[in-house]
């Protein structure tokens, strides 16, 4: 099964596990079609201010830096990438590979005026955070959802980006909240 295959497989099950939750019953009586739709207004809301194409490149020859593009990495548009740093070429991650990861994530419900609000994350923290590249089998890697591994499929282990992941391809136990999140995130692999 291929890397993408597994990131469907869980995005679709994470989304019927909230479904099956109760479509009514969600935030402030909201039901959850509206939730979704309030998440991708915040998403089009912080992407209306930056420069967004459509698709991956064939190639997987990113624009970088700051003022690259944000990139729609699936066709439901809940992946948007930008890539700060493409990492080392040839430095691919592995199948099952110990894979630790900084990041700051911001809340885009809360952007406004061209500003994000306060940032949470282990980027200052002493330890790092950790997964095993497409073994959705372990609790630690499963809790963070697809999302934040997929850069890994098209870039180096030693890349940095940028990422908004909405809640059906985010942490598992915050997709009922339908908050979509931008992240910036730095992976690498254990030093020895």
């Amino acid at each position: 099964m291929s890397v993408k295959s597994i990131f469907i497989t869980l995005a679709v099950l994470s989304a019927a596990a909230i479904m099956s939750a109760g479509l009514s019953s969600c935030n402030d009586g909201k039901t959850y079609a509206q939730l979704l739709n309030e998440e991708n207004h915040y998403v089009n809301n912080f992407l209306a201010d930056q420069r967004v194409i459509g698709e991956v490149p064939a190639d997987t020859v990113f624009e970088t830096g700051p003022d690259a593009p944000y990139y729609r990495l699936n066709e439901d548009g809940s992946l948007y990438m930008q890539v700060l740093n493409p990492g080392t070429k040839g430095n691919k991650v592995k199948p099952g590979e110990l894979i630790y990861f900084r990041y700051t994530r911001w809340n885009l419900s809360e952007y406004a005026d061209g500003k994000l609000p306060l940032g949470e994350g282990n980027n200052t923290a002493l330890g790092a955070t950790w997964f095993r590249y497409g073994n959705y089998q372990l609790a630690n890697t499963y809790k963070w959802g697809t999302g934040i591994q997929y850069p890994l499929s098209l870039l180096p282990v030693d890349c940095e980006v940028n990422i908004i992941i909405k809640s059906t391809d985010g942490p598992t136990d915050e997709t009922a909240d339908v908050i979509p999140y931008l992240y910036n995130i730095t992976y690498r692999r254990p030093e020895l």
